[in-house]
């Protein structure tokens, strides 16, 4: 009978040592960040091993010197400009034609607790490294760092780029890149969800039906600095006007607003008559719209509505985007005040525009076609030169990207 009780006594201890290690071993989407990152991951992690690889270890190297060059460059100038002008930011920030940049939003509005990003890219999926075939982790993390590479030399992802490195391995999509950005920006992740969106905003997770035209998506939630909770979703959604309005993304955006929007390096899809319901959306859903001139064109903004500030220098569209100049942003920018930092297609310093457009409280909607605020300009301003951005990433040697 002792014998009995001995030996069940050991298989009990040996049942809760097997379970412990089994708890032990699990991966954490916060340490599959870090790692992804280029950042230790925590002492007990199963990734731990794995960061003795020579090709983590470049990885991490490189991913040190990048960030730490773009934190000198833009971000930390970025986030000093907005603590002087965004004096009082609402708890959300919409995002739209973002793709996976998390970076520049959070840089923007540090202080938000929601954020909303929403564009084509799709989703993808991070599984657990420890069980990818052995030598493919480090093309994972070289296909990252190519992903990256755009957004960490020009302030913008090229799109063309980005879909083939994104779609390259068993790491891809917009998820890999969120958990990267995510970790450089210092925070901690508690929990990653895939979820969507029916055709009227209602969200559903797991097996739920959401129906047709399910726009599908994912919900992080993440801890900042002081250990407050915050939520980043990202959906995979058409913003043309068919997309948009057969889809649910905009009815749950509204549940969340108004809020401040970005919009930047997008394309001057907000200057086509195919995106009219997006634009029109963030008109009537923003209580401020930080954008370069990518953006909502000026005619659109009603003088009534909304007070215009502009920042730094309008040199007009790159060559890519011709036919897309205006000669009212011109005017406003006559009177613009000076930027350290550069952002969107015109990314050299000095060469940037920003544009931070305030709705004021209480005023009411007034016709999309009012003149804005500034005057119409006299005689026509003559068209700077346009200088050409890459059309690509610059060739590279190794590792290493160009940084200007």
């Amino acid at each position: 009978m002792v014998r009995a009780f001995r030996i069940a006594a050991v298989a009990l201890a040996l049942l809760a040592a097997s379970v412990s290690s089994t708890h032990a071993a699990e991966v954490t989407f916060d340490d599959t960040a870090r790692f992804l990152a280029g950042m230790q991951p925590s002492a007990d992690s199963p990734l731990l091993p794995l960061t003795r690889d020579p090709a983590w270890q470049r990885h991490a190297k490189f991913f040190d010197g990048a960030f730490a060059q773009l934190e000198q460059r833009q971000l930390s100038k970025i986030r000093s400009w907005a603590d002087v002008n965004l004096a009082a930011p609402r708890p959300t920030v919409f995002y739209l034609f973002s793709g996976p940049d998390f970076l520049y939003a959070n840089t923007f509005y540090a202080k938000a607790s929601t954020y909303v990003l929403g564009a084509l890219e799709p989703v993808g999926a991070v599984p657990d490294l420890t069980r990818l075939p052995r030598g493919s982790v480090g093309a994972a993390l070289y296909n990252v760092e190519r992903s990256l590479g755009s957004i960490l030399s020009f302030s913008f992802f090229i799109t063309k780029q980005m879909k083939v490195d994104l779609s390259a391995n068993q790491v891809n999509g917009t998820l890999p890149i969120l958990y990267v950005f995510l970790a450089r920006s210092g925070k901690t992740i508690r929990n990653v969800e895939m979820i969507a969106l029916d055709d009227k905003g209602g969200v559903h997770v797991g097996g739920d039906n959401p129906g047709r035209n399910a726009t599908r998506g994912v919900r992080i939630t993440f801890a900042g600095s002081e250990g407050e909770s915050r939520t980043l979703y990202y959906f995979s959604t058409d913003l043309s006007n068919s997309g948009a309005r057969a889809t649910g993304f905009l009815k749950f955006c509204e549940t969340l607003g108004p809020g401040n929007s970005l919009i930047k390096s997008a394309s001057y899809l907000l200057h086509s008559g195919n995106f009219t319901a997006a634009r029109d959306w963030l008109l009537a859903n923003s209580a401020t719209i930080i954008q370069d001139d990518s953006g909502i064109p000026l005619a659109n903004y009603s003088a009534r509505q909304w007070r215009f500030f502009p920042f730094g220098r309008y040199l007009g569209p790159i060559d890519e985007f011709p036919g897309r100049y205006q000669e009212r942003y011109a005017a406003l920018f006559t009177r613009a005040q000076p930027i350290d930092f550069g952002v969107g297609y015109r990314w050299r310093t000095h060469e940037s525009n920003l544009l931070l457009s305030v709705k004021v409280p209480g005023s009411e909607a007034a016709p999309a076609a009012e003149a804005t605020s500034s005057a119409e300009p006299p005689p026509k301003p003559p068209r700077p030169k346009r200088l050409r951005p890459p059309e690509s990433i610059p060739p590279q040697s190794g590792r290493s990207f160009w940084f200007r």
